[in-house]
């Protein structure tokens, strides 16, 4: 698996919209996107810092797993998961970790937000971080 660099960081929020405005107005970044990705019940908003994006999570269902991490949380929101920029295929990526022992949450790439290609590993096997594992297709 060739991971290149961390593609973002997944943060849940309880108010995307006041996120939103503690990222732009305390911290002086600048949201360049906002997108519902339906299937899986969540709004984002997405942050640039560096060659590192920092994406908000908001869920838009109450059975949402954002919404669940948030209610496990106290109702605060905080880092959900990390993810990771594969360079030679999320399934080539899915593939080895298997052959590893790992535990899939997704046994193939999928869509998320931006158009990637993503998938999860399971914090189980992860010593309790949920990973996810994207690949830009633009750049194939």
């Amino acid at each position: 698996m060739d991971i290149s660099h961390i593609e973002h960081v997944g943060i849940a929020v309880p108010d995307l919209k006041a996120a939103i405005a503690f990222y732009e107005n305390t911290l002086g970044l600048k949201c360049f996107a906002i997108e519902e990705v339906e299937d899986q019940k969540v709004r984002t908003a997405f942050f640039k810092v560096g060659q590192t994006k920092i994406e908000l999570l908001e869920g838009t269902s109450p059975d949402s797993a954002i919404s669940k991490f948030i209610e496990k949380n106290g109702g605060r929101g905080g880092i959900q998961h990390i993810a990771f920029a594969i360079e030679d295929g999320v399934a080539n990526a899915l593939a080895e970790v298997s052959e590893k022992g790992c535990a899939l949450i997704d046994k193939a790439p999928r869509k998320g937000a931006e158009g990637l290609n993503i998938a999860f590993l399971h914090p189980k096997s992860t010593c309790g971080t949920l990973i996810e594992l994207c690949e830009d297709p633009a750049k194939k």
